[in-house]
């Protein structure tokens, strides 16, 4: 089976010491790019924004030869990065089912993953979890991603349809609903 073509946009914002993008493309798991003209043409990117979630409908995509490509980016500034990087790729825009992150910066935070968690979800989602596993095997937090979140992934990974896949969701995570639609 062959590996899918993982990459990161690095925007610079925070410390490169502690990203993880930047510590899993030294190890050779991922590819970094400082430029968005770099990064694939063709292909998914995590953005957390979108209001699409990363469903069975994506996966060929990715399994057709398509890249996956994690917008790595400071919280703090997501929406005027999401805009940026947006206007110029073609890359089609999804975001994660909820997940707890194992990272020390935001541990057991809903949803606030960090680019490395983002890219092995999807990874894991999409059957390859060998390699979804070695993107986070930089990490001392990495293997604890993959226990936090394990029935989740698994629920996740076997849903066959992105709108069973966001009702999972209220299964694990205590959110809101959103509003039923009244005719």
């Amino acid at each position: 089976m062959k590996d899918i073509s993982v990459h990161a946009i690095w925007l610079a914002q925070d410390d490169p010491k502690k990203n993880t993008a930047v510590l899993a493309a030294k190890r050779g798991d991922i590819k970094l790019h400082k430029k968005i003209k770099t990064v694939p043409r063709r292909g998914i990117i995590l953005e957390p924004l979108c209001g699409k979630v990363f469903g069975p409908e994506d996966h060929e995509i990715l399994l057709g030869g398509g890249s996956l490509v994690g917008l790595d980016c400071s919280w703090v500034h997501i929406e005027s990065s999401v805009e940026e990087v947006m206007r110029r790729t073609r890359l089609v825009p999804r975001m994660l089912p909820l997940l707890l992150a194992a990272n020390p910066v935001n541990w057991g935070k809903p949803g606030k993953l960090s680019t490395a968690e983002a890219l092995a979800t999807v990874l894991y989602l999409i059957g390859r979890e060998k390699q979804a596993r070695q993107v986070l095997g930089a990490f001392r937090w990495g293997e604890r991603f993959f226990e936090l979140n394990k029935e989740p992934l698994e629920a996740y990974a076997a849903a066959s349809s992105s709108s069973e896949l966001v009702a999972l969701q209220f299964e694990f995570f205590d959110i809101d609903r959103p509003e039923e639609q009244s005719t």
